[in-house]
C-alpha cells in the first residue's frame, strides 16, 4: 500500500491566540479515543447496575488527563504546528509517552473491567490472564519497560522515524502507538497491577523504580538539546519560516521542553504511587482489624461449682472447667501480636 506524504500548509507565525485556536481533526486518534470512552464508561455504568461504585476521580483521571492528553496531542496547535517546529512535536510526544499513560493508568481500566465483568460469586473476571502472559511480563519488567521507553524516543529522533511521521500519515499514527503504548508499559503495573510485577516490587521498590524512571526520562531531552545533529533537518530545512527560532534554536528548545515535563510529570507520578501505597497498606489494616474482631476471644474463667445433693460435708467442689489459654497467647506471629496488644489495652 502506497503512503502518501502529508502536505504542509503556509502557517501564520505561532501567537498566544493562534496556539489556543489552531486545531485539526485526527479522524484515526478520535475513533480510537471515543472508542475506549465509550468503553470505560459502559464499564462503569455496568458496575453501577449491580451495585457496586466506582470512584468519580478515577473515571476523570481516564476521561480528562488520558484520553483528554491524547486529543490535545493530536489535535491541536502541537500537532498544527509540528510540521514546521521541532518544539511542538517535541511537547507532543512527552504528552503522549508520559502525561497520557499516567492518567490512563490512574483511570484504572483493567481493575474496571475485572470488578464490571464479574461473575455472580463476585470473583473479579477481566484480563487476569493477559497481564500474567510471559510476554506481557517480560515487557513490564522493572527496568525493560524503562529501557524500552529510553530506546523508544531516541529511535525516533536519531533515525530516520521522525522525519517519515512527519512525511507521512501512516508512519506518525504509528508512532503516536509506539509512544502511548511504551509509556503505558511502565506507568500502568507500578500504578495499579501487582501481577504484572515480581513479588518483590512493593510499594517502596515502585516509588525508588519511579525516581530511576524520571532519570531515564530527562535522557532523551538533553541528547536533543546537546545534539550538534539536527533531528529532521532535512525537512524542516525544506519548510523554511519566516518567523520564529532558527533550527539550532528549535531544537535546544525542544529539549528542554523535553527534559522540563519529564522531570514535572515525575513529581506526580511519585505521590501517585506513595498515594496507592497509602491505600494499600490502610485496606490492609481494615482488613486485619476486622479479622481480629472475629478471631478474638475471651479468656474463660474457672467457675466455683457447688457441692452435689448429698455430698458429706467438707467434701471438695468438683473442679470447674478447666482453663485453656486463647490461641493468640501461645502462638506467634502478627495477627496474635496484634491480639495481644488488643487485650491489653481492653
Amino acid at each position: 500500500m502506497r503512503v502518501s506524504a502529508l502536505a504542509v500548509p503556509e502557517l501564520p507565525e505561532l501567537t498566544g491566540g493562534r496556539f489556543l485556536t489552531s486545531w485539526e481533526l485526527d479522524p484515526v486518534a478520535l475513533v480510537c479515543v471515543l472508542v475506549l470512552a465509550a468503553a470505560y464508561a459502559a464499564g462503569v455504568v455496568r458496575l453501577r447496575r449491580r451495585g457496586g461504585h466506582w470512584p468519580a476521580a478515577r473515571t476523570a483521571a481516564f476521561l480528562l488527563l488520558g484520553l483528554g492528553t491524547v486529543v490535545v496531542a493530536t489535535m491541536s496547535a502541537f500537532m498544527v504546528y509540528s510540521r514546521v517546529l521541532f518544539w511542538p512535536a517535541a511537547v507532543q510526544n512527552i504528552l503522549l509517552d508520559l502525561v497520557a499513560p499516567l492518567g490512563l493508568a490512574l483511570g484504572d481500566p483493567l481493575a474496571l473491567a475485572g470488578r464490571a465483568r464479574a461473575g455472580a460469586d463476585g470473583v473479579p473476571g477481566g484480563p487476569g490472564a493477559f497481564v500474567r502472559s510471559p510476554l506481557v511480563r517480560l515487557l513490564t519488567f522493572p527496568f525493560v519497560s524503562s529501557v524500552l521507553v529510553l530506546v523508544s524516543e531516541l529511535s525516533i529522533y536519531f533515525t530516520p522515524y521522525f522525519e517519515n511521521a512527519l512525511r507521512h500519515d501512516a508512519v506518525r499514527q504509528l508512532m503516536h502507538l509506539q509512544l502511548l503504548v511504551t509509556g503505558s508499559l511502565f506507568v500502568l503495573p507500578v500504578l495499579t497491577r501487582q501481577e504484572m510485577l515480581p513479588r518483590w516490587c512493593t510499594h517502596p521498590v515502585r516509588a525508588l523504580l519511579v525516581f530511576v524512571d524520571g532519570l531515564f526520562d530527562s535522557v532523551p531531552g538533553i541528547v536533543v538539546m546537546l545534539s550538534g545533529t539536527s533531528v529532521a533537518g532535512g525537512w524542516y530545512a525544506a519548510h523554511p519560516r519566516t518567523w520564529g527560532p532558527d533550527l539550532q534554536r528549535d531544537q535546544q528548545l525542544g529539549g528542554g521542553l523535553m527534559l522540563t515535563l519529564a522531570e514535572l510529570v515525575g513529581l506526580p507520578f511519585l505521590i501517585a504511587v506513595f498515594v496507592e501505597w497509602w491505600r494499600t497498606e490502610h485496606a490492609r489494616t481494615a482488613e486485619l482489624d476486622e479479622r481480629l474482631d472475629t478471631e478474638l476471644v475471651s479468656v474463660t474463667l474457672p467457675m466455683t461449682v457447688p457441692p452435689a445433693p448429698g455430698a458429706p460435708a467438707g467434701a471438695p467442689a468438683p473442679a470447674g472447667p478447666e482453663l485453656v489459654r486463647p490461641w493468640w497467647e501461645t502462638e506467634s506471629g502478627e495477627v496474635a501480636d496484634r491480639v495481644r496488644r488488643t487485650a491489653r489495652r481492653r
